[in-house]
This record gives C-alpha cells, sequence and structure tokens, in this order.
C-alpha cells in the first residue's frame, strides 16, 4: 500500500530556517513525480514546487524561488524541501504528493494532477 509520511514541520523563528522530508512507502519512486504544497484553513492549497522523476527538473511557486530547495532521494524512497529566510506567510500545512508522471511539466502546480498525498505536516514561522 503507497503511503507518504511527512516529517519535518515545527515552530521556526522569521529569518529560520526548515527541512521537511517526505518518506514514501509502498512504491518504486523512480517513475513519480513529487511536489510539495501548502494550505492554509480556508484557502486553496497552493502548490510550491516540483521535482522530476529524475530530480534534473524543478519547479518553484514565485513565492519562494530563491528560498526554497527540493530534492530527492530515489534510493532512499524520500523527497525533501529545504526552506529558508522563512516568513510569516510560510506558515500552513505542508503536503507532499506523487504524480504518476515523471515530469514536472506545464500543469506541476495544479493539485488535479497529483495521485497521491500525505497527511500533512504544520509548518508555523512566528516570532
Amino acid at each position: 500500500q503507497l503511503q507518504l509520511v511527512e516529517i519535518g514541520g515545527g515552530l521556526v523563528q522569521p529569518g529560520g530556517s526548515l527541512n521537511l522530508s517526505c518518506a514514501v512507502s509502498g512504491v518504486t519512486l523512480d517513475y513519480y513525480g513529487i511536489a510539495w504544497f501548502r494550505q492554509v484553513p480556508g484557502t486553496e492549497r497552493e502548490a510550491i514546487s516540483c521535482i522530476s522523476s529524475s530530480g534534473v527538473s524543478t519547479a518553484y511557486a514565485e513565492s519562494v524561488q530563491g528560498r526554497f530547495t527540493i530534492s530527492r532521494d530515489n534510493a532512499k524512497s524520500r523527497g525533501s524541501l529545504q526552506m529558508n529566510s522563512l516568513k510569516p506567510e510560510d506558515t500552513g500545512t505542508y503536503y507532499c504528493a506523487l504524480r504518476d508522471l515523471p515530469i514536472c511539466g506545464t500543469r506541476w502546480s495544479s493539485r488535479s494532477e497529483y495521485d497521491y498525498w500525505g497527511q500533512g505536516t504544520q509548518v508555523t514561522v512566528s516570532s
């Protein structure tokens, strides 16, 4: 059974850093694109970043470009999101998602493109 578990959320001060991991089990990760989304209560789930199955291609939302870095380790069946220079507006529940397609492409930010989701981890940026 395919399962995604996000690890690494928490409380951090503005300007700080966090690293989120997405542990994947029940599937060979090599063939899937991975994405990260975040959601604030009462708002739409927002796409943050995507990485292709090989790790060669990445995409970022403009709001996190230059501050967040997505990566993956297929051998360890894990995806990661390094978040630096965090801002209060980065607060939210972060979800990892798998797409049954090896690329990011032009529709990477559409929630409907993803087949599997984790349960989410809370990130709070506050002083």
